[in-house]
């Protein structure tokens, strides 16, 4: 079944509040290297054991083993931890260096003015729903966030821009988190055990009199994922308003479910000819809710110019790839 036909009968079925999928969750295996030893002998012993454990989230053996390493400080065993773990991520990291990363997800992300798509892969689609999966996303999409607030825009128009797997590499990895997001990267490659990679961003920064919508295929939400909307396919519409319309959001994420179905290459002009389902002009392709008109049809009354789109499909790139 195409994925237009699937987007239609989804949002025929489909009501706007529905339930997160079921998150998994794994714990990170110890390191072979950790054996047990004598250190546990009193209360308090075990009680910075257990306050490491809650801490960190490392397993009961790599907790015992960095507080018998570092004579019981609790800072100092937290920090041998992540020390191990980077070591062990960037080893897996390596040996899975090449392996196809055909999954993995979306991510949307709105702050303020600023929202951006993000795409991270990895092998299976197991992976993809692991939250340590999901909280990699998220450590991108604010990465993202962060680089695009810092950047100076003209206050007149709207900004776009795109991050390309090396680039997003080397964005910090934020204020609570040390080094980069590449080293974030290889943490989750070394708990988790698949190839990942930091695929492509895109951000937009709007001024007053812009308005993005957006909208994610198949979106999940997380509460501990605060407000990151996950999934396979998602776009950012930019549309240009003179006044503040009415359903401004449902309008947004009409435009964005378009996009995803649809798939334009361009945005196209209002006078422009109406086109058939081969169409590639945003506003000429006959709209995805109602085929009877195009979608400038069913734009232009609603007080609103679509002046840009940003379309993301998770694994496109490693099937043209594959193709070629």
């Amino acid at each position: 079944m195409s994925l237009l036909r699937s987007l239609r009968l989804y949002l025929a079925a489909q009501t706007r509040n529905c339930p997160a999928g079921a998150l998994l969750f794994q714990s990170l295996q110890p390191w072979h290297t950790f054996h047990a030893g004598p250190w546990l002998s009193s209360v308090s012993s075990k009680e910075l054991l257990m306050k490491l454990r809650r801490k960190t989230g490392y397993s009961f053996v790599n907790c015992k083993k960095a507080l018998e390493t570092c004579g019981g400080d609790l800072k100092q065993a937290e920090s041998w931890l992540h020390e191990q773990a980077q070591k062990e991520g960037w080893s897996k990291a390596a040996k899975l260096h090449g392996r196809k990363t055909k999954e993995g997800l979306i991510g949307l992300l709105q702050e303020g003015s600023t929202t951006v798509l993000v795409e991270v892969n990895c092998e299976t689609d197991f992976v993809s729903r692991n939250l340590k999966f999901q909280q990699l996303v998220q450590q991108v999409a604010l990465g993202t966030i962060l680089h695009c607030q810092s950047l100076k825009s003209q206050l007149s128009t709207y900004s776009k821009g795109f991050l390309n797997s090396s680039e997003l590499s080397e964005l910090p990895a934020g204020p609570e988190r040390e080094g980069c997001l590449k080293d974030q990267l290889a943490l989750a490659i070394g708990k988790l055990g698949e190839n990942m990679i930091l695929k492509r961003a895109a951000w937009v920064k709007v001024p007053a009199g812009f308005y993005v919508g957006s909208y994610v295929h198949g979106a999940t939400h997380s509460p501990s994922l605060h407000n990151l909307v996950l999934g396979k396919y998602g776009a950012l519409v930019i549309c240009e308003t003179s006044e503040q319309t009415a359903n401004l959001e449902d309008l947004g994420r009409r435009l964005g479910q378009h996009v995803v179905g649809m798939a334009p290459l361009s945005v196209g002009s209002l006078d422009d000819e109406p086109g058939g389902e081969a169409e590639t002009k945003m506003l000429s392709q006959p709209y995805l809710l109602d085929p009877s008109i195009t979608l400038g049809q069913y734009v232009q009354p609603q007080g609103v110019s679509v002046v840009d789109f940003v379309r993301f499909e998770c694994g496109e790139g490693e099937e043209a790839a594959e193709a070629e």
